[in-house]
């Protein structure tokens, strides 16, 4: 199966996305297609041995509609955004001229709707022919697009808004045209013969201005995907022989030399081969701390180089790297589907049907009680208008749009809607240890000397230590130089003679003549150097899950230190922040029950599972979950993948491995447990905002429908006027889309 991502053209409202979903989904090969109305994208799973994309162009054209591939990094869609444009100078026209002729219809209406008389110089405007003059053009012209779309609609056998303003407008527009035609018939039948030209002219311009006004908001939704693809340089400095030049992206290649100085961007990912910098990434993590790079390091495309110059080798181009996967990511996210929103396209499907069920009841009812044509018609017209259903379909995926764009703005990335709206529902959290809670690779967390704290012995000692050590190869080799630097040593370290490794005890070496021996207890003992002056030490840190290692001096015991797995700073604020929030945040790790109760203790979680193998974690999320609490896991290791995918929703940090990033439904680039707490606000939030979008979508519906249908008349004497269903139509949806664009005002 491949992934075609797809721009469409021509959809009105949302029961036209339906339309391109089934089109699509008819073809043979094709296994799902969602689209998204907001964006205006289309998402294809299919299998190319069975279907291309001529033959789904040809199905979308079929049903009335126009669709082209979608670029898969690009800093904007050059054809989409000419034809936006062009789409909406054209609406902007039809609106202006449709507001003219509505209004001079209007004023020539007053007199017949408040009973006041006119003014002598506008009576030519009460004149039925001269209305029906100004309104032809309104109906025909400027309404074209609703009934092209309405007669799309009609050869599918199927029914959208367009249908209901066609049905509603031409309702009132044929009427009044047949009362200017036979004004005697209807005085013969002791009707009044008023036309409602106004009503038809209104409700289209209304509704048209709705549209734009919901286009516009529309357009704000996927404003995270056009900020991170505005992010990239659009140019690199690269190494050519002995020269800089400058190229263009497209036309840097894999090893590539890239020079970035102070300020500029980088241009695509790579690795640091000399200098070393500072470099923001905030853009792609959500990290707001500039990022020491030295020799060695990464660095991600688009993030910020703020001190020094660097020079890097490029390891990803293209569609590749980081950026580009991000923005990958988050459109295919954008484009699917929350479960609440199958729910409401559902209802959606049948809402029209049944309105128009209900304004022909309507009719019949009226026009059969009172024998009154006119209140008749009006509560046809005033049915079909109001009910239009489009705030329903738009009250969940406006809001999802708009959430999975913030979550990608705080180094958040959201694989589905249905990830989105499942995290608010969890109370059970699994962290892993080892690179989730902790850092994930070794570091010096205590180090004590025979003699005390003077600083300069301790230096000097660690200055021996850290010498013999350059020569090993073992990682907490590594781990103590790095300590050594961190503390002021001077460097370069000192030469080594007669350097040794002996596997499983430790190393040896001459360091300006004098004999240095850094290795376990075991081997020291066998060494006869008398290791229980710091004794104490090594209990105390070995009991809490530390690893202790031994320095003598020639042949003399000198200094103890302690290597750990240290707690990320953000650990135990996030896991204390999310028991706060009503979650049982558990810890999971293969490591021993010392260890593992140590590193509890310390941010503060009670229930720990250890030493569990790799293949039984998936085990002990089945086993939480069968308490009947839904369950996330948060891992960033292959050790994790089953139990990331065998959890409600699988959290991946960002700076484990793709295999663990690819089986979880969350990825939280910075690797800081505070994602997991933005990300469980975040969800809350954004179902919070569709829950009030569709009781706004649905109250509105329920209440205006009857209301319009004149069940007030009778007791009330009051009838809802089709203008003022036509603007309430087109104003609810700009206010659900206006309520969803809250969400960009989330705070983390």
């Amino acid at each position: 199966m491949e992934t075609l991502y797809l721009q469409v053209k021509g959809m009105g409202c949302v029961a036209c996305k339906t339309a391109v979903e089934k089109a699509i989904k008819t073809l043979p090969g094709v296994s799902e297609c969602e689209v998204n109305f907001n964006i205006e994208q289309a998402t294809v799973q299919y299998n190319p041995k069975q279907t291309n994309f001529n033959l789904i162009s040809q199905a979308v054209t079929k049903a009335g509609y126009s669709v082209f591939p979608m670029p898969e990094m690009e800093e904007t869609n050059d054809t989409a955004a000419i034809l936006q444009q062009k789409e909406q100078k054209t609406l902007i026209r039809k609106i202006v001229i449709s507001g003219i002729l509505s209004s001079l219809l209007v004023i020539g209406s007053l007199p017949a709707m408040t009973g006041l008389k006119g003014h002598p110089s506008l009576m030519i405007l009460h004149n039925a022919w001269v209305q029906l003059l100004l309104a032809t053009p309104v109906q025909f012209w400027i309404g074209q697009a609703f009934y092209r779309s309405a007669w799309t609609a009609f050869l599918r056998k199927s029914t959208e808004m367009s249908t209901l303003i066609v049905l509603g407008t031409s309702a009132a527009y044929f009427y009044s045209l047949f009362v200017t035609l036979n004004p005697n018939f209807l005085l013969a039948q002791g009707l009044m013969p008023e036309v409602y030209y106004e009503a038809s002219s209104s409700i289209i311009t209304l509704t048209m201005l709705g549209k734009f006004l919901e286009s516009k908001a529309r357009g704000k939704t996927s404003e995270a995907i056009k900020k991170l693809m505005g992010l990239q340089a659009k140019t690199a400095w690269i190494i050519r022989g002995d020269k800089e030049i400058e190229i263009t992206l497209e036309q840097v290649m894999i090893g590539d030399v890239i020079i970035v100085r102070p300020g500029e961007k980088i241009p695509v990912d790579g690795e640091v081969i000399s200098g070393n910098s500072a470099v923001d990434e905030s853009m792609i993590t959500g990290e707001s701390i500039p990022v020491s790079k030295k020799v060695g390091d990464e660095v991600i495309g688009a993030s910020i180089n703020k001190t020094g110059s660097f020079r890097f080798r490029a390891t990803r181009v293209g569609k590749n790297t980081v950026l580009a996967q991000i923005v990958k990511l988050v459109k295919e996210a954008q484009a699917s589907k929350a479960p609440i929103q199958r729910l409401a396209d559902r209802v959606t499907e049948w809402f029209v049907p049944i309105v128009i069920a209900i304004a022909i009841l309507s009719f019949i009812v009226w026009f059969n009680v009172t024998g009154n044509f006119t209140l008749a018609i009006l509560t046809t017209v005033g049915v079909l208008i109001i009910a239009c259903p489009c705030a329903l379909g738009l009250a969940t995926p406006t809001s999802v749009t708009v959430g999975i764009g913030k979550g990608a703005e705080n180094g958040i990335l959201i694989k589905d809607a249905r990830s989105l709206e499942i995290a608010y529902q969890v109370k059970t959290i699994v962290l892993d240890k080892t690179g989730t809670i902790t850092e994930g690779k070794p570091g010096v967390t205590d180090f004590v000397t025979i003699n005390g704290t003077g600083d300069r012995y301790e230096i000097n000692l660690l200055k021996m230590a850290a010498a013999v050590e350059k020569y090993s190869e073992h990682p907490l080799a590594d781990a103590l130089v790095k300590y050594a630097k961190n503390q002021g040593v001077d460097f370069p370290l000192p030469e080594v003679d007669s350097f040794a490794a002996i596997a499983g005890s430790g190393v040896t070496g001459i360091v300006d003549g004098k004999l240095v021996q850094i290795g376990t207890q075991r081997w020291l003992d066998e060494l006869e150097i008398d290791t229980l002056p710091l004794h104490s030490y090594q209990v105390a840190w070995e009991n809490g899950g530390k690893t202790s290692v031994f320095i003598a001096i020639e042949g003399k015991l000198a200094g103890i230190i302690a290597f750990g797995d240290n707690i990320k700073l953000s650990s135990e604020t996030a896991i204390q922040a999310l028991q706060k929030m009503g979650l049982d945040v558990v810890m999971l790790t293969g490591d021993n029950w010392h260890t593992a109760e140590a590193i509890a203790g310390k941010v503060g979680i009670k229930r720990v599972f250890a030493e569990v193998r790799p293949d039984k974690k998936a085990d002990i999320v089945k086993k939480l979950q069968s308490e009947g609490k839904l369950v996330a896991m948060v891992g960033d290791g292959i050790n994790d993948a089953p139990a990331l995918a065998q959890a409600d929703v699988g959290m991946a940090i960002g700076t484990g491995t793709d295999v663990a990033i690819a089986a979880s439904d969350i990825t939280l680039i910075s690797g800081d447990l505070q994602g997991i707490v933005t990300t469980i606000r975040l969800s809350r939030a954004t179902m919070q905002n569709i829950r009030q979008n569709l009781i706004f979508a649905f109250g509105y519906n329920i209440a205006g429908i009857p209301i319009a249908a004149g069940v007030l008349f009778p007791v009330f004497g009051l009838l809802l006027n089709p203008i003022i269903a036509g603007a309430a139509m087109a104003f609810s949806s700009v206010s659900v889309v206006s309520n969803a664009l809250r969400l960009r005002h989330f705070k983390v």
